[in-house]
């Protein structure tokens, strides 16, 4: 499978010292995304140069989702959830399974999303802007 689109590549995260191989990464890299686009109102969609401070909530949600997962006993470092050692049974985490991790830490995920993306202007937009301004007072 290929993750196209990403805001934070496989080599960029490992040398801001990522951990995770490649196909956990990709997992929650696709999921990260997500949660940004939709903060976002998708303004990084077509985005040529994703700002560093997006590549840093990435990489700081990325290393949250991961660390909620262990937290609840999973192996994501391998994509392992469980194993059985006498019939070799091995289940794997897939993403439904992160989608859950993520919507039971929602607002610590938002908190991530807003302390590193507010301020950040694309294109002369605000990235977490939501609102209306308006200019009639």
């Amino acid at each position: 499978m290929e993750f196209s689109g990403q805001y934070l590549t496989y080599p960029e995260y490992k040398s801001l010292g990522g951990t995770l191989d490649i196909m956990p990464f990709n997992l929650l890299e696709f999921e990260a995304r997500k949660k940004i686009d939709n903060r976002t109102l998708y303004r990084l969609k077509n985005v040529e140069e994703i700002p560093n401070e997006v590549k840093i909530c990435m990489f700081n949600l990325i290393n949250a989702i991961y660390k909620y997962a262990n937290d609840n006993n999973n192996k994501l470092n391998g994509n392992i959830s469980s194993e059985s050692v006498d019939g070799y049974s091995v289940s794997y985490i897939d993403n439904t399974r992160i989608q859950e991790i993520i919507k039971s830490k929602g607002s610590e995920i938002n908190s991530i999303i807003s302390d590193n993306l507010n301020g950040v202007i694309v294109n002369g937009q605000h990235l977490t802007f939501l609102g209306v301004v308006n200019l009639d007072y």
